[in-house]
């Protein structure tokens, strides 16, 4: 016979004590130490710790002094932080598109994303290849693909966030004919 009562997960432990300036600028390392982060996730991260666990005074914790602290010292760094997942989505074949976005949710202010945007950009044929040769798509392809497979192909590619004269370029080329890339 199965147990009647509920047991629920973490009933046993004490709440834990309301956050201080020391705890939470623990709990900030902590986080930054572990994971890869800008400034915006950082913020959040720690407004939902507060929210959780609550303020010690009542007062305005000081999230957002604490996070430009951290950020001045270098363990947080927007600029890295983006070349790296710019880097990363076009290794994987992505498209500018899809960069951009990224770093828009990430957080990431303008003036820090524009160097990682320009170089998606800058890669863009090369990253539709490789989404290509993933997806054995146009020259990556077995055999030259009907009216339908292409149409599919255009739409993945179009969602991975390649522009369409790329996507032109790519598709119409035929099995085992790669077109001229210049940052290949």
């Amino acid at each position: 016979m199965a147990q009647s009562r509920r047991v629920t997960p973490n009933s046993h432990k004490r709440p834990r004590p309301p956050l201080d300036e020391e705890a939470l600028e623990r709990i900030a390392l902590f986080y930054v130490g572990r994971y890869a982060s800008t400034r915006a996730k950082l913020r959040t991260y720690l407004v939902r710790k507060v929210r959780e666990r609550g303020w010690h005074d009542g007062g305005e914790p000081p999230v957002d002094s604490l996070v430009e602290r951290i950020s001045s010292l270098g363990y947080v760094d927007d600029a890295a932080f983006a070349a790296s997942r710019a880097a990363s989505l076009s290794r994987r074949g992505y498209g500018q598109r899809r960069v951009d976005q990224a770093l828009h949710a990430a957080g990431i202010e303008e003036a820090d994303a524009a160097p990682a945007k320009e170089q998606a950009r800058a890669g863009a044929m090369a990253a539709a290849l490789r989404f290509a040769q993933r997806r054995r798509l146009g020259p990556y392809a077995a055999i030259a693909s009907g009216p339908e497979a292409r149409r599919k192909a255009f739409a993945a590619m179009a969602r991975a966030g390649h522009p369409v004269d790329i996507i032109r370029r790519v598709l119409e080329s035929a099995p085992g004919e790669i077109p001229e890339c210049d940052s290949c």
